[in-house]
């Protein structure tokens, strides 16, 4: 019987050593070779009787061919071990130059964050923070100063240990000016001193993250922040010693890579394919049932078809059309395998100029905020597999997020009520209205037809013009960071970095990067962010933020995103294929631990 998933131990150990015991005795107990004769010459003796086999060979016999090298046995109806081998696409991007999140976020490899290191905590499937790494946390009574310990006996595949100066000198890798880190933006404002290495302003070793021993860390914040545990879901490490000799991009040669992780690098092909193999060394929680994994460079728009044909295991949600969409949800095995899950809380959203006119008129923001027929468009051109109406930024199941639907009335579709507003705003029947130009960032053609449909309901129900642009994404993002604004009406969408409300609805925070202010809700950002001791206000003071982002207008919120991956039948994995509390199951966003979990089952 398969046991839990994530709480799986590492008493392998005790199965490993005895069947070393076991090999030792067969070996004493296997009758010694006769000494050879002058007659015989001693090549014909040192040759075994062909009906005889070396101790060792008969030793390997005796392994059970379902038993995985960390001597775990495979759940029940799994292929043999030598056949847990599994095989998903790449996707052929540009500038890919890294495995590794703390050398480059937006320009890595496919095979996962979690291939070769262990991040300090996990997220279970219900978004609670787990051990990983850490076994444990604790803050101080400053309420900033926070200590991790670490899961003691993990090792790296050159046996050398994992120790707290490897996220020490990870951290100051990642705060270094020179290493120009394109997520340094991520921990601005959190982990004291931050702010000030990246500006070139102190040095590295300054940074609020150091070791007290070898399994003791210390991460120190300017302020009180409760999310703090959450965030170091991304705290993957790279080993001080290989990142010394040989720089932040070891990783990328079988020859130099190391790993602490569930796999290692075996092989890799830049633009063709990549090999790994568990790895044995591993001694954290969770060893993996696959013996190996296999990713295989491939165009998006042919990674249905491959799937189709039994070449990889797997395909994500991006890479599917509507039309594959169709035939999927058509046919009783491929979606009863189609997972669907929250992703990363994704909300496609508008976003204006409200310093400016027209935008700086409330009545116009909420006039099209009731133009959108956000169900429409879900149903006719989204598609309700892969997404959700939204009245708000938080999508339901995120923290402090409305699951009642009592944010509904501020946005809900009602083209009558728009016109009032836009009447109200001086714009009867939309005559005077200045047309518009909404900017896209860069979007491909299934969101395209997602935002023209929004522009079409606006300008349908208000009677005026809107043209849709879609922009190179550098562009878009250079005028809607640039202050003032140079940006007057756009749509984008934003998903969580980590699992607070803080982040979501701290985007809209007037030093952020919308357009829009709010004294109360700046307040009360500021003031639940830090807040420790009473989870329940703090929740409360989110909710009431999000009250008003919604009610001014900070934006016009359109829909949530639903994600999901397409398996084979036979990919498997309690972890990933049980419910969760809300009943879904899914491999859902922040669960590395399930990568464990997967094995290969026997094909009926």
């Amino acid at each position: 019987m398969q046991t839990g998933p994530w709480y799986r131990s590492l008493k392998y150990v005790g199965v490993v050593g005895l069947m070393l015991v076991l090999m030792l005795a067969i070996q004493a107990c296997a009758p010694a070779a006769p000494a050879p004769t002058a007659e015989e010459p001693t090549e014909a003796a040192a040759e075994p009787a062909a009906t005889e086999a070396p101790a060792e060979e008969a030793a390997a016999e005796e392994v059970d061919p379902m038993m995985t090298v960390f001597g775990e046995m495979l759940p029940e109806g799994a292929v043999p071990y030598d056949q847990q081998i599994s095989r998903e696409a790449c996707s052929n991007t540009a500038n890919q130059t890294t495995f590794d999140f703390m050398v480059a976020v937006y320009q890595r490899y496919c095979a996962g964050d979690s291939t070769f290191s262990l991040a300090l905590v996990d997220l279970d499937k219900d978004f609670n923070v787990i051990p990983m790494a850490a076994e444990s946390w604790s803050v101080a009574e400053d309420n900033v100063t926070w200590t991790f310990n670490l899961r003691p006996g993990m090792i790296w595949s050159d046996d050398t240990p994992v120790t707290a100066n490897d996220w020490v000198a990870t951290y100051r890798y990642a705060a270094d000016p020179e290493h120009a880190w394109d997520f340094a933006w991520f921990y601005a404002g959190v982990i004291q001193n931050w702010d000030e290495i990246i500006a070139g302003e102190l040095p590295v070793e300054e940074l609020g993250v150091v070791a007290i021993d070898d399994l003791t860390l210390q991460i120190t914040t300017y302020n009180p922040f409760p999310p703090l545990p959450g965030m170091m879901h991304f705290a993957w490490p790279l080993q001080a010693a290989a990142l010394a000799e040989h720089g932040p991009y070891y990783n990328n040669d079988p020859e130099t890579s190391v790993s602490s992780g569930r796999f290692k690098l075996v092989e890799f092909q830049p633009g063709n394919r990549i090999v790994l193999e568990a790895n044995e060394k591993y001694q954290g929680p969770n060893p993996p049932y696959l013996t190996r994994k296999e990713f295989i460079y491939m165009d998006p728009s042919t990674m249905f078809a491959a799937f189709q044909n039994g070449e990889i295991d797997r395909v994500g949600y991006e890479a599917l059309s509507p039309a594959d969409f169709d035939l999927i949800l058509a046919d009783p095995v491929l979606s009863e395998n189609y997972l669907r899950h929250f992703g990363d809380f994704r909300t496609d959203y508008l976003l204006f100029d409200t310093y400016t006119e027209p935008f700086n008129d409330l009545n116009v923001r909420k006039a099209f905020a009731h133009a959108v027929d956000r169900e429409s468009i879900v149903t006719n051109v989204y598609g309700e597999i892969k997404a959700m109406p939204a009245y708000a930024m938080l999508m339901p199941g995120f923290p402090a997020s409305d699951v009642t639907g009592d944010l509904k009335e501020y946005q809900m579709y009602d083209c009558e009520l728009a016109n009032q507003y836009l009447t109200d705003a001086g714009y009867e029947g939309g005559e005077g209205f200045p047309s518009l130009e909404m900017w896209l960032r860069g979007e491909g053609p299934a969101l395209q037809a997602v935002f023209q449909a929004v522009a079409a309901s606006i300008s349908t129900c208000l009677d005026i013009d809107i043209e849709v642009s879609n922009k190179d994404g550098k562009v878009y993002m250079d005028a809607l960071n640039a202050k003032p604004t140079q940006l007057q009406f756009g749509a984008v969408s934003y998903g969580m970095d980590y699992l607070d409300p803080s982040n979501l609805l701290g985007i809209w925070v007037s030093t952020g990067r919308h357009s829009w202010r709010n004294e109360e809700f700046d307040r009360l950002i500021s003031e639940a962010t830090p807040l420790v001791g009473d989870p329940e206000a703090r929740d409360q003071m989110f909710r009431d933020a999000e009250r008003i982002l919604v009610d001014d207008v900070g934006g016009i919120f359109i829909n949530h995103r639903w994600q999901g991956d397409l398996f084979q039948p036979y990919y498997l994995g309690d972890g990933f294929r049980t419910p969760d509390s809300n009943g879904i199951a899914a491999w859902h966003w922040g669960n590395d631990w399930v990568s464990g979990d997967v094995y290969i089952a026997a094909q009926e």
